[in-house]
């Protein structure tokens, strides 16, 4: 079982974090949304706010240079990392290997994109933990989160209006796709907020935790995952107009939609950010396919 280490050298700070990423002549890129935490103390707090237990097997996607995945080798029973940087993957396991040897053999790399990830190592994993690249956060986490139903606590940073988004009740001006598939999976929550100055090269923009716990069981519907989120891409793609229009295509016609609004208890003259994603199911239930 893995024990918390009272070593301060165990973590990467700013100086270590230069130094690696020197040595692998590696340069944070946009492109995959690359900004390594540089800050012991933050990774440290990741890892307490999502609540990884002794006995958790955590799956983190974008390791970088390794600053969270060695905290939550610290702290969790295993650690699989997902790593799509070429020279970034190659580079870890060596890390965890110099840092924390006696975790090491607790420790796996999966070079791969995380998008296109359909299994992994070991055993199933039970929390996901990441500081998830901002271009495609919202895309790897639905995608982690349905591909891996045994993931039961999620703990991800992103962006900060990203983290608003996903986390945004209905009738939020921010409540969108995102909020509407996160919570299919889980109850969401923002979990708090990150400075830009622990990372390097810091964003120009602010970060947030959110929290995903996933439903206790699956939502009641006969409508599959599919068919509901095709009805919430519907609905939002057209947000300024009431779902009777919103929904025609999706229908078949506007007059099909609203007898499936009519169905499903919703308002044809409602909006797409006014429902729960109960709603979305019930609508769907009563779609085309139906």
């Amino acid at each position: 079982m893995p024990v918390s280490s009272t070593d301060p050298d165990v973590l990467l700070g700013p100086a270590d974090i230069r130094a690696l990423a020197a040595r692998l002549g590696v340069r944070p890129t946009k492109q995959r949304g690359q900004n390594f935490v540089i800050d012991a103390n933050t990774v440290r707090r990741i890892v307490r706010t999502a609540g990884v237990r002794p006995e958790d097997v955590v799956v983190e996607v974008g390791p970088g240079l390794g600053s969270l995945t060695l905290a939550l080798l610290e702290a969790a029973d295993r650690v699989t990392a997902v790593e799509i940087d070429d020279v970034l993957a190659a580079a870890l396991p060596a890390t965890v290997e110099a840092r924390l040897p006696h975790r090491a053999d607790h420790f796996a790399l999966v070079h791969h994109d995380a998008l296109r990830l359909t299994e992994l190592p070991g055993p199933a994993p039970t929390a996901l933990v990441a500081n998830l690249p901002y271009n495609v956060a919202v895309p790897v986490l639905l995608h982690m989160l349905g591909r891996f139903p045994t993931i039961e606590r999620t703990l991800v940073m992103v962006q900060s209006e990203v983290a608003d988004r996903l986390a945004a009740p209905p009738g939020s001006k921010v409540y969108g796709v995102p909020s509407v598939k996160a919570a299919w999976y889980a109850h969401v929550k923002r979990a708090g907020a990150i400075g830009r100055n622990v990372f390097w090269p810091a964003p120009n923009v602010d970060s947030g935790l959110v929290s995903l716990i996933r439903r206790d069981e699956p939502l009641r519907t006969t409508a599959t995952r599919d068919e509901v989120f095709a009805v919430v891409d519907a609905a939002f793609a057209q947000r300024r107009k009431t779902l009777r229009a919103a929904l025609a295509g999706w229908a078949g016609s506007a007059g099909a939609a609203e007898e499936a609004l009519k169905a499903a208890g919703v308002s044809p003259q409602a909006r797409g950010e006014s429902l729960t994603v109960e709603d979305f199911a019930a609508i769907a239930e009563h779609g085309p396919a139906a």
